[in-house]
């Protein structure tokens, strides 16, 4: 289908965002009149730069508070609506978005908003434009979709259909089921956001924090099902009021608008039978496990040594490049010296074994997954991958069950040998604060992750946000933080699971490890928290070991100091415990601080 966008929804002036969405590959875009207002072009020289740049002007909006007003008001409305008419024949539009009266109404009447909109009808037949009324979730009177058509219905106007808002109508906790009742030639348009789960006047929560579709908790695939059983054949827009996208750069954000359609367009059309004209994404399955993980820099001995004190075996060197490899269990860690001059020890790169490399990489390239060039000489096995929106390259190999065929290209290792450490449990990644929700959208729509519910973790330079994707089976866990202002240089880590902690712990302290500080208030706390018995909590206080324990089970769990930008956790999971220490984080972070 066609993909269209509002020009609210991105920063810069209205002709940087026709060259942004053009770039990004758009069809069409809804003209938001405060940008045409703003601009020095005229409404001719916008229509010819659309022309140019192969845009079509789908929408133009808003026209707000027109029906259910006194006669006297009605044709106030209308000598100003007939304005925008001609206003809308200059640019080429068509269809313009009216919205239910917020201001102005004082008659709560379908019936006179029926008539008065087939006043409007009348004279938009005369500029041969249509008239999309929506209902507004703060609307007065009119503030719910079902009513919207009703009053639509009872106009029984020819120019006078309905706008439907994914937004307004999932807000309000309205069953979008009954969209399939009103017949598809009569939804004149469709504006489609998502949302986080808040609680807070709806008007707030619509103009800051909406989200592109696959970054929220709204239901969208299933929502744009109903309007595509409707019949609705026109473009699929995106209305995304949010501050943090209208801040940050116009052409990445036009790209991330359009990468969220074609992956909900694909999510809504398995769930609809007989729309030929709905594209498809490759249909790939989520990752099985972690491959590796890398971790680049200049000179990371420091990263070799922790490693090194928590049992990991030296596997040698690539017989190419200048990285060496580490493993312990099905955990394997890569330190990579190539091309790193003046960089510190950082999380460079994360390896998924999949199912189908091959198809996952092409899902990536649909959805404009940035890819990955390395040089990969003739007796080496090509990996396919791709850039996450932090800049961490994403790794595609095979899912065989056992160990994978690259390691073969590293020589003069030391005999593997049994460890407690057994996997990568998760691997957790700082994103900048413009970079979250595209992160989120690039796990979900690219790598078939499930995103969780937020949380927020107090530190000592302010709030954490953080947001864990992950498979259904939790053999892949990424949770994603939001490192606050100021901190661009937010340590990243990755915690290996193991099935004895304090057997590791001690292990690595003997081998001269320096473990990240706990202070002993903590285990004062810790033994009011959960009445543990005076022999485990020295046992915790001795190794600097934190605890957790919810109704599933208990974690146990320890960090190293940071080296550069990276630092290694050390996890013990107890009878199905599933979470990640929230509780600890403010402690670890302190720690860091003070460190």
């Amino acid at each position: 289908m066609r993909t269209s966008v509002a020009t609210v929804c991105l920063s810069g002036s209205l002709v940087d965002k026709m060259h942004a969405c053009a770039d990004a590959g758009f069809d069409g875009i809804e003209v938001f009149e405060p940008d045409l207002v703003a601009s020095d072009h005229s409404p001719e020289e916008v229509r010819a730069l659309a022309d140019r740049l192969g845009l079509t002007l789908d929408l133009f909006q808003p026209f707000r508070d027109f029906e259910g007003v006194t006669d006297d008001l009605l044709e106030a409305n209308l000598r100003r609506a007939e304005a925008k008419f001609a206003l809308m024949n200059r640019l080429g539009v068509d269809t313009v978005l009216v919205c239910s009266n917020v201001a102005t109404a004082t008659i709560d009447s379908d019936e006179v908003s029926a008539a008065q909109l087939r006043r409007l009808g009348d004279l938009a037949d005369q500029y041969d434009v249509r008239i999309a009324f929506e209902a507004l979730a703060w609307g007065r009177f009119v503030d719910d979709y079902r009513r919207a058509w009703r009053i639509v219905e009872l106009a029984d106007h020819p120019r006078v259909g309905v706008c439907l808002d994914s937004f307004h109508i999932l807000s309000r906790g309205h069953d979008p089921a009954e969209i399939e009742k009103i017949p598809g030639d009569k939804i004149f348009f469709l504006q489609l956001a998502d949302a986080p789960a808040l609680s807070m006047d709806v008007l707030s929560w619509s103009r800051h924090h909406r989200l592109f579709p696959g970054e929220g908790s709204f239901d969208l695939a299933g929502f744009l099902a109903h309007v595509l059983r409707a019949g609705y054949t026109g473009p699929l827009s995106l209305e995304v009021f949010n501050d943090t996208f209208r801040q940050t750069d116009v052409t990445r954000t036009a790209r991330h608008a359009l990468r969220s359609l074609v992956w909900l367009e694909d999510a809504a059309g398995r769930l609809v039978e007989g729309r030929a004209d709905l594209d498809r994404l490759p249909l790939a399955s989520a990752p099985q496990g972690y491959d590796f993980v890398e971790v680049k820099a200049e000179d990371t001995a420091d990263v070799e040594v922790m490693l090194g004190q928590l049992g990991f075996t030296f596997r040698g060197r690539h017989r190419t490049k200048p990285v060496r490899l580490w493993s312990a269990g099905d955990a394997r860690v890569v330190l990579n010296e190539q091309q790193a001059r003046d960089q510190r020890p950082h999380l460079a790169a994360v390896g998924l074994a999949v199912d189908d490399p091959a198809t996952t990489a092409a899902r990536a390239r649909v959805l404009m997954a940035p890819p990955v060039h390395r040089r990969t000489y003739a007796s080496e096995v090509p990996l396919e991958a791709f850039t996450a929106p932090d800049g961490t390259e994403v790794f595609l190999g095979e899912a065989t069950g056992g160990e994978p065929v690259w390691v073969d290209e590293f020589e003069g290792g030391d005999e593997v040998g049994t460890s407690p450490v057994s996997r990568v449990d998760h691997v957790n990644l700082a994103q900048p604060w413009a970079d979250f929700d595209e992160a989120v959208l690039f796990y979900t729509s690219v790598l078939g992750l499930d995103a969780g519910s937020g949380t927020e973790v107090a530190g000592p330079r302010g709030l954490v946000r953080s947001q864990v994707m992950r498979t259904p089976d939790g053999s892949v866990r990424i949770p994603l933080n939001v490192a606050p202002s100021g901190t661009s240089d937010y340590a990243q880590h990755v915690a290996f699971a193991c099935d004895d902690v304090v057997a590791v712990a001690r292990r690595a302290r003997e081998a001269g490890m320096a473990f990240l500080p706990v202070p002993r208030n903590y285990y004062d706390d810790l033994a009011a928290r959960y009445d543990l018995p005076d022999r485990d909590v020295a046992e915790l206080r001795e190794l600097d070991l934190l605890y957790e324990r919810d109704e599933h089970g208990a974690f146990v769990h320890f960090y190293t100091r940071t080296a550069g930008q990276v630092f290694l956790e050390v996890v013990e999971r107890r009878d199905g415990y599933d979470g990640y220490g929230a509780t600890n984080a403010p402690i670890r972070l302190a720690a860091q601080q003070r460190a």
